[in-house]
């Protein structure tokens, strides 16, 4: 049964036998919901927050359904030191980096979900063509500081870890559909639970499916498709002891993502965007992502005794893609060995003003529209256990962590390029490129990681000293363009290996019962690509130092940082921009970042008579990002650099402020984000228009009312007073962000 029809028929048998609305679905039963991760993970709690002492956030079930976000950039608006840079509207393929890392396919940063490596090949190409469905998570933890060396291999910025809907203790579900402008339609629903088999045992399940299509917002000049189609299935099944000796759990994980997308890097140039932002060229008609994942997680947790316990994951993930997709306009019609790039085309139509003519249909020839199909698969697996003990030796109270990983991961780049004639809408293919003539490589990655970490406590003061060790190699076998079936074996072999130790030191120190103080340093790393020959490993040295705050229901978390590269890398990637090799690195040399993140919450009913809740809290990050050198550099977002150029897509201010009403039926939630303008090339002074991301403002609201004890209504609107805004220039010229977006909705729980 296709994915799409199973979730329509969960939906609806849950909408017409449900009979009680509860709040425990979410929150299924008193205990945390995730215990089983408990070890591997930095928090697992909002609660335990408080007691890390570096910069970690921690969003519930109940934060992330106040809004109920599908995109996890606009989830994480809530969470200071996120950069962002935008592309396809609804966070299909996201950008995200954390404290200047670069945001690039979210490359810089270590993605997670239920605390194992989701990228589809974290070493060799860690590039995030894939993203976890949002809208199905429970829960978001983001790490920065020295806490983020508990994952690997990627230290710099931080790391973004995905929590999965758990199994319930008890019999429940949910179900939720949404419907709204240009035909969207999501639906998700789950059910599961668990039940007693004797000897202290339970077994328990869970089913989960989420769909998610929509016409799209752009417009092709022919009227063609724009939008998405999207499917996600999962299932657990687990055994759990929770009382006894040696309680322990052991949970299968199985889940698998199916998505179509009619999405391109084809922009528009700045008059034509200045017109009609929602434009899209017909060039670009038969840009076609697919898209497909496959993911087995086996968890297994020990307790020995209530201070030693052994966490053990063994996983495998699989991800195949081929976005076929516009690569380059040829004038003279001579295919793909006489294109011009579409981000050279784009950025000056004037000089390349026939290959212009040819991208919007203006004018027709035989062999002048060049698609690439950027056919890729992936596999990424590995082993990783941590023990985690807490005891008292030397006057102290010790929480050691100790884990070990073994991974390995690859990437197989098999493409080709196609001729096309657009004419009258209509591209009409004239020149077939042969299997693999484009590109014929694989790039793998091996690694073992080890990593340990104490955590002292002396009545107030708690010290947390920890180091993570790499060990890697990383292989590109380069393959003939005429050999498809590689019989002749590999033209050219480039390996590369290192080891790295990265530690991190941090101090949590509690002045008094609503003032704690922190600070903390670590070691910055990141790996080179597997095939570079002139870049050396990104490395720097990462410091905060900050406080939290909280009284009478006011809390505050003020925490500043600087982060000295001594070398940053910057990564050709076909979404950074063209004119370089896919897959070269370029070396920044030194870069200072440095910044201020601000957090504040607090219930305004206390101010008033009131059975209401009225939350109200600010976001706010200040990021100051410099070349600190000057170089020359053929990395298209960097160009030649100066000394004191801004990094590109980084935004020096950024604040979101939250408010909301929340009665025992009803609720409305309300969040206003600005992001001060950007440039998407380095450089200091006035931002050239064609180079300027503007600054915006943007609201989200959402309301909800019990409609039944059984049904609730809900309505949402993005973007709630259509702000048109360039989202990004790169790769091929400027694309809009999504405009106003309204869906209603339905939804139970049991």
């Amino acid at each position: 049964m296709p994915f799409s029809h199973l979730s329509v028929l969960l939906a609806s048998s849950a909408l017409v036998s449900l009979s009680v609305y509860a709040d425990t679905a979410t929150e299924p039963g008193e205990q945390n919901p995730y215990t089983l991760l408990s070890t591997i993970v930095v928090t697992g709690s909002s609660e335990a927050v408080d007691e890390v002492a570096g910069s970690v956030s921690f969003l519930t079930d109940a934060d992330l359904s106040a809004q109920a976000q599908s995109d996890i950039q606009r989830v994480l608006r809530v969470v200071p030191g996120v950069n962002i840079q935008e592309e396809d509207g609804y966070g299909l393929r996201p950008n995200i980096g954390l404290r200047g890392s670069g945001s690039d396919r979210s490359s810089r940063i270590v993605l997670m979900e239920d605390g194992v490596p989701i990228s589809p090949a974290p070493y060799a190409s860690p590039s995030a063509y894939y993203f976890p469905t949002t809208a199905r998570m429970s829960a978001v933890e983001v790490t920065k500081g020295p806490a983020a060396i508990l994952y690997g291999p990627r230290t710099t910025g931080g790391a973004l870890n995905l929590f999965s809907t758990p199994v319930p203790t008890e019999m429940s579900g949910f179900a939720q559909a949404f419907f709204g402008t240009n035909d969207r339609q999501r639906v998700h629903a789950w059910t599961g639970g668990r039940a007693d088999v004797g000897a202290g045992w339970q077994l328990g399940g869970l089913i989960e499916v989420f769909t998610d299509e929509t016409d799209g917002f752009k417009e092709l000049d022919n009227g063609g498709p724009t939008g998405f189609d999207a499917a996600d299935l999962m299932l657990k099944l687990g055994a759990y002891k929770s009382d006894g000796p040696m309680p322990q759990s052991v949970e299968l994980k199985y889940q698998t993502r199916e998505e179509t997308s009619n999405e391109t890097y084809l922009g528009l140039t700045l008059q034509d965007f200045q017109a009609d932002p929602y434009r899209r060229y017909d060039a670009s008609a038969d840009d076609t992502f697919r898209g497909e994942n496959e993911l087995f997680q086996l968890t297994h947790k020990i307790e020995f005794s209530p201070t030693l316990n052994l966490t053990t994951i063994a996983y495998h993930h699989d991800f195949a893609r081929n976005w076929y997709k516009l690569q380059g306009i040829s004038a003279d019609g001579s295919g793909a060995s006489g294109d011009t790039g579409i981000s050279s085309i784009l950025a000056d139509p004037v000089t390349y003003a026939a290959e212009y003519s040819l991208a919007t249909g203006a004018t027709s020839l035989d062999n002048s529209i060049v698609y690439r199909a950027n056919r890729r698969a992936y596999y990424s697996e590995g082993l990783q256990t941590t023990l985690s003990w807490q005891t008292q030796f030397g006057g102290l109270d010790h929480d050691l962590t100790i884990g070990v990983r073994v991974h390995e991961d690859e990437e197989d780049r098999f493409q080709e390029e196609d001729a096309y004639r657009l004419e009258g809408g209509r591209l009409i293919l004239t020149a077939a490129g042969a299997a693999g003539s484009n590109a014929n490589r694989v790039s793998s990655g091996e690694a073992v990681a080890l990593f340990v970490q104490d955590r002292l406590t002396l009545d107030r003061l708690t010290v947390t000293a920890g180091a993570r060790f790499e060990d890697y190699e990383l292989t590109r076998e380069d393959f003939s363009t005429a050999d498809p079936t590689r019989a002749a074996g590999p033209t050219r072999i480039r390996t590369l290996d290192d080891q790295v130790v990265v530690p991190g030191l941090s101090a949590l120190y509690e002045l008094n019962e609503n003032l704690t103080l922190l600070a903390g340093v670590h070691r910055g790393f990141a790996i080179a690509s597997p095939g570079a020959t002139d870049a050396d490993a990104e490395e720097s040295v990462n410091w905060e130092a900050g406080g939290r705050f909280s009284r009478d229901g006011l809390d505050v978390e003020a925490i500043a940082f600087f982060n000295d590269y001594s070398n940053l890398l910057g990564t050709c990637t076909a979404s950074s921009g063209g004119n370089c090799t896919i897959g070269d690195q370029f070396d920044g040399g030194d870069v200072d970042v440095m910044g201020l993140e601000l957090t504040a919450s607090w219930d305004a009913a206390k101010l008033f008579d009131t059975s209401l809740s009225l939350p109200v809290g600010v976001v706010y990050t200040w990021t100051d990002a410099e070349f600190q050198s000057a170089f020359e550099s053929s990395y298209e977002p960097w160009g030649d650099v100066e000394a004191g150029d801004e990094l590109p897509y980084v935004s020096d201010q950024q604040i979101t402020l939250m408010a909301g009403i929340e009665a025992s039926r009803w609720g409305v939630d309300l969040s206003a984000n600005h992001v001060s303008e950007a440039r998407a090339r380095a450089g200091q002074g006035a931002i050239p228009a064609a180079e300027r991301i503007d600054a915006r403002w943007l609201v989200d609201a959402a309301a909800w009312m019990d409609l039944t004890d059984t049904l609730r209504l809900r309505v949402k609107a993005e973007n709630l007073f259509d702000e048109t805004y360039v989202a990004s220039i790169d790769p091929a010229g400027l694309r809009p962000g999504k405009p106003q977006e309204i869906l209603v909705g339905l939804e139970v729980k049991f």
